[in-house]
């Protein structure tokens, strides 16, 4: 009988297994994945990005956790000798229209004490030489790191406190006792007291296994992105380069980002993948396909965001269209200039009245606790969450 079972191999589950290690050491801990290795997915495939907290909502969970979970990773890197650079970020308006929305990203940003600075067009030149921009936010404590080695060292600190890891190890189906639950997967079965879902793309299932039905459910995309070829990675070598979010759109459009590695990769744009882990655009899974065209939220959203999304399409099969949206912010590149790179897939939980999840979705349940929403910035927050979930378990 363990006291604690994760679902869930990503950094959000090893930060929590780490955390609940470090918070009650004589607990039995267990943590399933149903990879062969950690952070197979969302964790593994993402930018990099040790996010700053500008842009949410103040008070927020994304606000708090990642403003926290930032100086947390920081210190965490260094105290484990993990490669990552504080390189900053800037932010461009590149027409005047953008300009009011610029100026009410820098109020978020002072409400939510972020170490930023606004730009004039020729200040922002100074720090990145090739950006277009009328004017910029400079965002100082934004930088870059390898996600899948961080997650691998909680990985590695949690087992060195007691826990046990298991790979391969898939959930199957959950049964609900008077002491807990029984989690039956392709293995055995383990009896715990206290259920921890962090399924990431799969945790609306995970939950519905036991009973809940959360107010939301996952609908996959798909971010797809280019990057730099080796000669042309001068363009974009100082920061991160984002441009002002379309306030109609949810999400941060394409963007130049530093990988910790030395490559530039610049997208993503976002599609609707067929597939929970679909990283291809061929990839397809009837299951998950019919699961978002029967959803009521899914068609609200695609009313809504219709134009966006055709755009969004458009630009995933023509590289003239994402190269034009790269252009507008730092005008030098060229088709030649760009090579695509790997994809990642976002489990977004999309609300029934099509509404987006803004926030990370947390449901507690007695013995249970199930995280439905983590989406960027979950690895930049990921101690804080990890704390944050073993502060509000009952033992």
């Amino acid at each position: 009988m363990y006291d604690f079972t994760i679902i869930g191999g990503g950094i959000v589950g090893l930060s929590t297994a780490m955390a609940l290690g470090q918070k009650y050491p004589d607990k039995k801990i267990l943590l399933l994945e149903k990879e062969a290795s950690w952070a197979a997915h969302q964790t593994g495939n993402n930018s990099g990005v040790i996010h700053s907290g500008i842009y949410y909502k103040p008070g927020s969970y994304k606000a708090k956790f990642c403003r926290e979970g930032n100086n947390a990773l920081v210190e965490f890197c260094q105290q484990h000798n993990i490669n990552y650079e504080i390189c900053g970020k800037v932010i461009v308006a590149t027409e005047q229209e953008e300009l009011p929305r610029l100026e009410n990203i820098y109020k978020r940003g002072v409400a939510n004490n972020i170490d930023i600075s606004m730009l004039s067009k020729e200040e922002a030149k100074e720090v990145e030489p090739h950006v277009n921009s009328l004017a910029a936010i400079l965002v100082k404590s934004t930088g870059i790191v390898d996600y899948k080695q961080v997650a691998e060292k909680y990985a590695e600190l949690a087992i060195k406190q007691g826990a046990d890891l298991f790979n391969n190890c898939r959930v199957t189906d959950i049964k609900e006792t008077s002491e807990g639950y029984v989690l039956i997967t392709n293995k055995e079965e383990y009896q715990t007291r206290f259920l921890i879902n962090c399924a990431g793309l799969f945790s609306d299932r995970v939950a519905q296994l036991v009973g809940v039905k959360p107010p939301a459910k996952i609908v996959p995309f798909r971010g797809e992105y280019y990057e730099l070829t080796p000669e042309k990675r001068y363009l974009a070598s100082n920061t991160l380069i984002y441009p002002v979010p379309n306030p109609n759109f949810p999400f941060l459009g394409v963007h130049f980002t530093k990988m910790i590695d030395g490559s530039v990769h610049a997208g993503p744009n976002a599609v609707l993948s067929f597939k929970r882990e679909g990283y291809y655009k061929t990839d397809f899974n009837l299951k998950d396909f019919l699961d978002t065209m029967t959803y009521p939220g899914f068609w609200k959203l695609s009313v809504k965001h219709g134009v966006d999304g055709i755009q969004e399409m458009a630009r995933s099969w023509s590289k003239s269209l994402f190269v034009a949206s790269l252009q507008r912010l730092i005008p030098e590149v060229s088709a030649k200039d760009v090579v695509p790179t790997h994809a990642g897939v976002r489990a977004q939980a999309l609300g029934n009245n099509g509404k987006l999840v803004d926030d990370f979705l947390i449901i507690d349940r007695p013995q249970a606790m199930h995280v439905c929403n983590a989406p960027s910035p979950a690895a930049t927050s990921s101690i804080a969450i990890g704390k944050a979930i073993a502060n509000r378990v009952t033992v």
